[in-house]
């Protein structure tokens, strides 16, 4: 997005926001720039229209659909990198993190994590 001129950046925006309202039934406060990719420019228009830029705190190669790690290895990755406050991105598109996500769920739940929406924290 820092490469599209503010009217570009407003438009994929409210693209994003319909279909998201369309299918869900949720009006987005939050965003995240696609690819983690955002310049003072971004964060400034993004902010005029009432979204609070969130960042993830971890990540990883998840979303090449040729390249899913097997999934005894994402989960490990998943699970060893859990810490308090985390803002963990996974790819909807990843069918590893289909597999593995329900007992990923459940042993972070074990270690005594929760699961909080980001609003639980504002």
């Amino acid at each position: 997005m820092p490469e599209l001129t503010e009217s570009q950046i407003k438009e994929e925006i409210m693209k994003l926001h319909e279909a998201i309202y369309e299918k869900f039934k949720y009006e987005m406060t939050y965003i995240r720039p696609p690819k983690g990719e955002f310049s003072e420019n971004t964060l400034k228009i993004t902010k005029q229209m009432g979204y609070k830029t969130v960042m993830w705190s971890f990540a990883y190669e998840d979303w090449n659909e040729d390249k899913q790690p097997d999934e005894t290895t994402a989960k490990k990755k998943i699970l060893d990198n859990l810490h308090n406050g985390e803002i963990m991105l996974l790819h909807g598109n990843s069918k590893t993190n289909t597999n593995i996500l329900d007992s990923v769920i459940r042993e972070a739940k074990a270690m005594g994590y929760e699961f909080k929406s980001l609003d639980e924290f504002n």
